[in-house]
């Protein structure tokens, strides 16, 4: 009986990624950057250096996901200035993953909640205006 239903509940959360729109992927995304980004913070504070490791690096690759996903061509120049954003976090967050440095980290998080906040308030947007 549970099998079945952990085997449903898995179809599920799958198929609710695979149906999910390319903005809500990018919200998922971002989201993610936020935990990952305070997980490691945390986990720099705790001295715990392989968890601070994974999280800064899942943070990342969510980064490296986001500029390589960026329509540099028809975002113009508003998407250019957005890579530099991100690959600005990107560096912070590789200097933080090498030094630890829970002030690198306090610095680097608001700027990916920027981030977020910015795509939030966009997605409302696209939604409203349709």
């Amino acid at each position: 009986m549970y099998g079945g239903n952990a085997n449903a509940y898995n179809a599920y959360k799958s198929n609710s990624v695979n149906f999910a729109s390319k903005e809500q992927l990018l919200l998922m995304l971002v989201d993610g950057a936020v935990k990952f980004s305070k997980i490691a913070r945390q986990a720099i504070v705790d001295k715990d250096i392989k968890k601070a490791h994974e999280n800064i690096v899942k943070t990342q690759n969510i980064f490296y996901e986001l500029i390589v996903t960026l329509d540099v061509n028809r975002g113009g120049e508003w998407a250019k200035n957005l890579v530099s954003v991100y690959q600005f976090i990107v560096d912070r967050l590789v200097q933080a993953n090498i030094k630890k440095d829970v002030d690198i980290m306090n610095e680097v998080i608001p700027l990916i909640e920027d981030v977020k906040d910015m795509w939030d308030q966009a997605y409302k947007v696209s939604k409203g205006a349709k």
